[in-house]
């Protein structure tokens, strides 16, 4: 049985590094693709700084941070709550700032 198993855990080594080298493809539905937002564009296209978007989403900095270095990605509220800045930064953010009663420069 161990045999087996290791016989089947290096066979798939072996294909991804053929995979990884290009000389072979992987089956089909086998590979997923993630698609994750650019909150740097969508921060940059509001005119933002960190700082200032942050406090405007009602986030912390350093969620910011690692979402624009791509260490984690947005999820839930914040996540449909960028994909709204995205479409229509300034007015988005004209929306939040007003919701808040201040506006946040940056």
């Amino acid at each position: 049985m161990k045999d087996e198993i290791f016989a089947d855990l290096l066979a798939s080594a072996e294909e991804m590094i053929a995979i990884e080298k290009g000389q072979k493809v992987p089956a089909a539905g086998a590979v997923q693709h993630f698609e994750t937002l650019d909150v740097k564009a969508i921060r940059e296209a509001a005119g933002k700084d960190r700082q200032a978007f942050a406090s405007i989403i009602g986030v912390s900095y350093e969620s910011v941070k690692s979402w624009e270095t791509r260490r984690r990605n947005p999820s839930g509220a914040a996540k449909r709550l960028l994909t709204l800045i995205s479409v229509n930064p300034s007015g988005m953010v004209e929306l939040l700032e007003a919701a808040r009663g201040t506006r946040v420069q940056g």
